[in-house]
């Protein structure tokens, strides 16, 4: 065992030291590339990398103006590196050739051994200019491109073809860029052909085939169409005009298109009913009745239109069903009943008048009120209600109180429906939250007891204290308009007492100069008014019960007292007249002495 062993050892000793002058002999000049390596197919083997480099470089300045051709299909284009800017770095490619062949000693040797068998090909890095690369590459892929063309299906009368299609091709443009950049840096001017990549149709032929027996079948005979009793008939020939082919990629048959648009537009004008929220009607003497909901129907034209295409595509029953989804109220009779709207609660008439716009803005934030519904409990917001007033809603100039002056604005009138709303609410005894009195004297609307509003600071606000709803109403006549509140009467007393109007103050004077008075001069063309007060104290009893005691002060502010001022100059006195000379004249004359008389 222990001489076999011996052996085995000295023979592992004896294979290394041959293997190592082996690797010896072929280890070669560390300073020279290993025998068989070629850089872009010039042989620099046993070469010095200064010589090898020089060598490669030559030959590329050679190379610099001759094109090479780059081919696609019957397409050719000549390009030069010089008008790409190609440049190959051949320092990169000697030092990368160098160390394939490097080492120590032995090891070196046994490396140059396997790179003298089977040799060693190198391609250089090489920098291009983008710009022109990308250029080149444009060019290339507007020529080389051919779109794909997707078989089609098409009727002749009734009956559908199938047209074959073809593919597509397109420039590989990242691979393009790749093969372009390496054959301008290499030495072969040989042919290179671009990399082209195929686009196949995005759907095949045999599909299309399959969708055209299925649309045989739905041209095949008419189909019906029923709802509830009332059936009518599609003529095929219609059905034409409504089928969608397949096509853009999918096999799919459909409904769709103008005609089936057309078609469907008709059959929802038929059809198509809006429910109807439970309403209520006012009688002459205040009692309500109720205004019964009704469902609404809505046609469902998705659905419609798939039920329609299953009964074409059916060959024994074919009868389409119309879908039409049914739409709830919002407040069903039963829940009308249930607010407990059944007679007047509280209203209040005032008088309207002044120029068209203002009438037309109080019966629009009238109509704006009208119909309004408050819950048990819940605050009555007369902004919110409304909204702004804007043009865009229908708003016009009209006269208005702007800063305690009268001027125009938009919305004026507004204020007369705040006045009657509060009132209606004032008589029906009901919890008053929020009220602004106007900032003149108004004469026309009862003592104290006008609302001013202004979107959104200033607002008039009432809680419905009831332990049912309440249904506001405006009745707009042709001088007057009516707020009513109804709901379940309470049969609540309202007790005013109302403190006289007194003045505060007197009207500030104004003066406005006026060119038509002479200097010193003055007029009053408005006497103004004064400053005033008052308040006004509801009790509101129910059942003997007081349940509210409220006083609403007013302060109304003084218009000013409007004087014009003469400043046109006065006129110059008139120059007197000097006298002429007495003239004198000799005359006989006889003098009488007359003695007066005492008396």
């Amino acid at each position: 065992m222990r001489v076999r062993v011996q052996r085995g050892a000295l023979g592992f000793l004896a294979l290394a030291v041959t293997g190592s002058a082996l690797g010896l002999v072929f280890a070669g000049s560390p300073e020279r590339i290993a025998a068989g390596v070629r850089i872009d197919g010039v042989n620099v083997g046993g070469m010095k990398p200064g010589a090898a480099q020089r060598l490669l470089e030559r030959r590329a300045r050679r190379l610099e103006r001759v094109p090479v051709v780059f081919v696609a299909g019957q397409r050719r284009w000549r390009v030069t590196p010089q008008q790409l800017g190609v440049r190959a770095d051949w320092h990169a490619a000697v030092g990368l050739a160098r160390r394939h062949g490097d080492g120590f000693g032995p090891l070196r040797g046994f490396r140059r051994i396997g790179v003298r068998v089977f040799g060693a090909q190198f391609a250089p890095p090489a920098r291009v200019y983008e710009a022109a690369l990308g250029f080149e590459l444009n060019r290339f892929a507007r020529a080389i491109y051919r779109p794909h063309r997707d078989p089609q299906l098409r009727l002749h009368g009734l009956e559908p073809v199938v047209i074959r299609g073809s593919a597509g091709q397109k420039l590989a443009r990242p691979a393009a860029a790749r093969v372009v950049v390496a054959a301008l840096a290499g030495f072969s001017r040989q042919p290179v052909a671009l990399p082209v990549r195929s686009e196949s149709t995005t759907i095949s032929a045999g599909e299309l085939a399959a969708a055209a027996a299925r649309v045989r079948i739905a041209l095949s005979g008419p189909v019906q169409m029923r709802w509830r009793t009332i059936s009518w008939t599609i003529a095929p020939q219609q059905l034409r005009a409504m089928l969608v082919l397949p096509g853009e990629g999918s096999a799919r048959l459909r409904i769709g298109g103008p005609a089936a648009e057309r078609y469907f537009a008709r059959l929802t004008r038929a059809l198509n009913r809006p429910a109807r929220n439970a309403g209520f009607a006012v009688s002459q003497g205040g009692e309500v009745g109720i205004i019964p909901s009704r469902l609404g129907r809505k046609l469902d034209v998705a659905a419609t239109s798939a039920s329609l295409l299953e009964a074409a595509l059916s060959q024994d029953e074919r009868t389409a069903r119309i879908v039409v989804a049914i739409e709830k109220p919002g407040r069903t009779t039963r829940q009308a009943r249930a607010m407990g709207i059944r007679g007047l609660v509280g209203s209040y008439e005032t008088i309207y008048g002044g120029d068209a716009n203002r009438v037309h803005n109080v019966q629009l934030v009238a109509q704006l009120l009208d119909g309004h519904v408050i819950a048990p409990g819940s605050t009555f917001s007369f902004n919110r209600a409304t909204g702004a007033r804007t043009a865009a809603k229908g708003f016009r100039e009209a006269p208005v109180i702007i800063n305690g002056e009268l001027g125009t604005g938009l919305g004026g009138g507004v204020c007369q429906v705040s006045t009657t709303v509060f009132n209606a609410a004032y008589e029906a005894g009901l919890k008053i939250t929020s009220r602004t009195n106007h900032a003149l004297y108004i004469s026309h609307y009862p003592l104290g007891r006008d609302a001013t509003v202004d979107y959104p600071d200033v607002d008039l606000r009432f809680v419905n204290d009831t332990p049912h709803w309440l249904l506001l109403r405006t009745f707009v006549g042709s001088y007057s308009l009516t707020v009513g509140l109804y709901g379940t009467p309470q049969h609540r007393r309202v007790v005013t007492q109302a403190r006289p109007l007194v003045e505060t103050g007197p009207p500030p004077v104004k003066h406005e100069p006026d060119p038509s008075l002479t200097r010193g001069q003055t007029t009053v063309v408005d006497g103004g008014e004064p400053s005033r007060s008052t308040s006004v104290r509801r009790l509101v009893y129910q059942h003997s019960k007081l349940l509210y005691d409220d006083t609403w002060y007013s302060s109304y502010r003084a218009e000013p007292k409007l004087m014009l001022v003469g400043t046109k100059p006065k006129p110059a006195p008139a120059k007197k007249r000097k006298k002429k000379p007495p003239v004198t004249t000799t005359t006989t004359t006889t003098t009488t002495t007359t003695t007066p008389t005492a008396p």
